[in-house]
């Protein structure tokens, strides 16, 4: 079985178990390469994407909630992320996987707290 490499210890600041699977992310990156042929991987490359991929999940979450508070609820929605990538410039590779929620199109539906999407976002900018 192959040891974890030194940048195992660097990115997560352990050498156990990561959050995310290597094998999938190994066959995420295999199945993206533009060629059919067999792609090699050094093992330190899965290591630095789940490390980006938690990275990215935790901004994505701590931005959504925001949304959540701004609601006035706890509970984390799909339409609190979907929002959330609308607002954050940072996020507009995604506008085009992530539709738009049906209450956040005519603007007259407020969310759950009673305050309209809209002014939710205008807080957040």
């Amino acid at each position: 079985m192959r040891q974890a490499g030194i940048y195992s210890g660097i990115l997560s600041h352990r050498t156990g178990p990561h959050s995310l699977p290597l094998s999938r992310i190994k066959k995420i990156m295999r199945h993206s390469g533009s060629d059919s042929k067999a792609m090699m991987i050094a093992g330190e490359a899965p290591l630095v994407f789940s490390k980006a991929c938690e990275i990215f999940i935790q901004e994505l979450t701590a931005r959504a909630y925001e949304i959540t508070v701004l609601g006035r609820r706890r509970t984390l929605q799909k339409d609190d992320i979907a929002t959330a990538i609308t607002v954050t410039d940072l996020f507009d590779f995604l506008l085009q996987v992530v539709p738009e929620s049906a209450d956040a199109g005519d603007g007259a539906a407020p969310a759950a707290g009673g305050r309209p999407i809209d002014d939710a976002c205008e807080l957040l900018l």
